[in-house]
């Protein structure tokens, strides 16, 4: 009877574990755009990503899957690699704090999917739609009360996490339809895609330009790669081993460690009714991650 116990505490662990790890690839990819280029530094962790997803499909003999994944990788590398692109540049140019909980609404993009098939959102979703937004309003007015040039300024981080957040959104459709007939081939075949597209743009606007690093900025960047294809892989062996509602609503709560290591990393002070934004926003992605729990 004790080690059946044992798996939810597990899965629960691994669920936590991969929001850990989401979030700190996004700090980490986050601060690190602020220095360096951003085909760079999404390219570099991508190629990671992509290498380590190659290594498991070796070696779990993904290689052989279906091809029923392909049109949903190509979708989701071209949606995937335009949020990363939006994401990275609004955390290097915006308030981490604020950008990091607007870019994860984008799981009311699967949810708007759901009911254009004929679902209908239960109260606690819907409930948690209306917290989001409200978060989102909450945490993005004071930038957008500035004036002139500075409110431009600081509207466009904001404009920039919510084309991250859709673009995340069709990602996690396109995972969800691709995953149908291999998990990991899916995943892998989205990241050398994105890095395909990355080296052809490289390329064609000037490949020292765009690659301007050096070798000490790899292990960051590597870094960035490691911890995000890590989150991927501990989020699908969590849902192997526990409640699929229950993963997916501690799997959400990854833009609270991005919060957390810019308020204490980089010193960001959120206002009081930004901080307040934050948290409705954080809420509401739970409320709309937790269906079927109702």
């Amino acid at each position: 009877m004790a080690p059946a116990l044992a798996w939810p505490v597990v899965a629960t662990l691994l669920a936590l574990l991969s929001s850990g790890l989401w979030g700190t690839a996004d700090f980490l990819g986050g601060t690190a755009s602020r220095r360096l280029p951003l085909i760079a530094v999404v390219g570099v962790s991508q190629a990671v990503g992509a290498l380590g997803m190659l290594i498991a499909a070796v070696l779990t003999g993904a290689l052989d899957a279906s091809p029923g994944y392909v049109g949903w990788a190509v979708l989701g590398a071209l949606s995937g690699t335009g949020g990363l692109l939006a994401f990275y540049e609004a955390l290097a140019t915006g308030t981490m704090g604020v950008v990091a909980p607007i870019a994860a609404l984008g799981v009311v993009v699967p949810v708007a999917v759901g009911i254009a098939q004929g679902d209908r959102p239960n109260a606690v979703q819907a409930i948690g739609v209306v917290v989001a937004i409200a978060g989102v309003v909450l945490a993005s007015g004071p930038e957008l009360r500035n004036e002139d040039v500075e409110r431009r300024r600081a509207a466009r981080p904001l404009l920039l996490a919510v084309v991250a957040a859709a673009g995340f959104g069709v990602v996690f459709v396109c995972v969800d339809h691709g995953a149908r007939t291999s998990t990991i081939m899916m995943l892998f075949s989205m990241r050398a895609i994105s890095v395909a597209l990355f080296t052809g743009y490289a390329l064609a606007t000037g490949w020292k330009r765009q690659m301007a690093i050096t070798a000490a900025d790899l292990p960051l960047l590597a870094m960035v790669g490691i911890f995000d294809v890590s989150a991927n892989a501990t989020f699908a062996y969590a849902t192997q081993h526990g409640l699929l509602s229950l993963v997916a609503v501690l799997s959400s709560l990854y833009p609270a460690v991005t919060v957390i290591l810019a308020r204490f990393v980089h010193s960001e002070r959120l206002k009081p009714v930004q901080l307040s934004g934050v948290v409705a926003a954080l809420a509401g992605v739970v409320l709309i991650a937790s269906t079927g729990t109702g």
